[in-house]
């Protein structure tokens, strides 16, 4: 069977996942440049996409004119009218199944992402278990398109470093740039207020460094502001400049430091090293951002902690698991830092 020539890729959310689809999305066209990729997600992401070629975003009103069922057949009606060949789905949720349907209906080819369920469930079980590592997203993902006929190979399709405007030029002054994103959506996989005031104290004496913070929400913002406040080599970028500006000055990192979150899969967009320090998560998941390296994840002590991972998000944890994080050595963190800078 031919390859398909115009593909609808459906992947709405969340933004550390949409991210790790750029990467793999950027590899399919690179390395099969007559496909046509039309990605079907938020508004928000759109940046992930707009430099790859032969790729174009198309963005659902699932607030409006798109929400619920008869919303989505309208967006199906609305897809349908572009003659996609096939509809890869990366997202595999209620939305998207609906909307995969109604293709299959009219005889589209559709391929569905494996999210490997049971696998995880069997690991994150709050039991003792024998950990093993599972297929990253990423695999995840170029499986998909696999199924659809197409050769992938990953470790490629890094997007472009962005240029630094002299504004920030002037404000970094040619420092080794070192990114630190200390919080998550959930506190078994965030630092505490304490633990990112004990690392920030190391990276500050980091020789030739600034230090960038990154977060969201007015929360974050006033405590990594004032955290900032103390150092003159620490910047909180919080709230400060648009998600596009931001971007710009993730792909100019020399590394990234985040918890397992979104920020650490932007800045693997890029490229830059991301070290990622987990919490009641664990890489074995399959979560790591892009083609980054094993001694780049930083764990916490699991002889106290055996039942890591106690969830696949970090949403669930027994109470005594909720600041396993905080065993992380702050020195040995910083040594990996000094060592990816060097």
């Amino acid at each position: 069977m031919d390859s398909p020539k115009h593909i609808l890729v459906i992947r709405l959310s969340a933004m550390g996942d949409v991210a790790m689809s750029a990467p793999i999305i950027k590899s399919l066209v690179e390395q099969n440049p007559l496909v046509k990729i039309t990605v079907l997600t938020r508004g928000f992401f759109k940046p992930f996409f707009e430099d790859i070629p032969n790729v174009r975003v198309v963005i659902p009103d699932l607030k409006g004119g798109h929400k619920g069922f008869f919303g989505l057949v309208k967006l199906y009606k609305e897809l349908s009218k572009q003659s996609f060949d096939a509809v890869a789905d990366l997202h595999n949720v209620l939305r998207s199944k609906v909307l995969v349907g109604l293709f299959r209906l009219s005889g589209v080819r559709c391929v569905q992402l494996d999210k490997g369920r049971s696998e995880k469930k069997q690991l994150t079980t709050l039991k003792v278990k024998k950990l093993h590592q599972l297929p990253s997203m990423h695999e995840r993902y170029a499986k998909v398109f696999r199924k659809l006929g197409f050769k992938i190979e990953l470790g490629t399709g890094f997007k472009e470093k962005a240029e630094i405007t002299n504004e920030f030029r002037e404000v970094f002054k040619d420092k080794k740039l070192v990114g630190f994103a200390p919080f998550a959506a959930f506190k078994g996989k965030s630092f505490s207020v304490e633990k990112t005031k004990e690392l920030l104290k190391e990276l500050s004496v980091v020789e030739q460094t600034t230090v960038l913070l990154f977060g969201g929400g007015g929360k974050e913002k006033a405590i990594l502001e004032e955290i900032a406040a103390d150092y003159e080599n620490v910047i909180s970028m919080v709230g400060k400049i648009s998600f596009v500006k931001e971007l710009e000055i993730i792909s100019n990192l020399d590394t990234m430091i985040a918890m397992d979150s979104g920020n650490g899969h932007l800045a693997a967009m890029y490229g830059v090293p991301v070290i990622t320090v987990w919490g009641v998560t664990h890489p074995c998941l399959g979560f790591v951002p892009y083609n980054q390296p094993k001694e780049n994840q930083i764990l916490p002590d699991l002889e106290r902690f055996p039942l890591v991972p106690t969830s696949v998000y970090g949403n669930k944890s027994p109470e005594n698991y909720l600041d396993c994080i905080a065993s992380i050595d702050s020195k040995n963190l910083v040594k990996r830092v000094r060592l990816i800078l060097t």
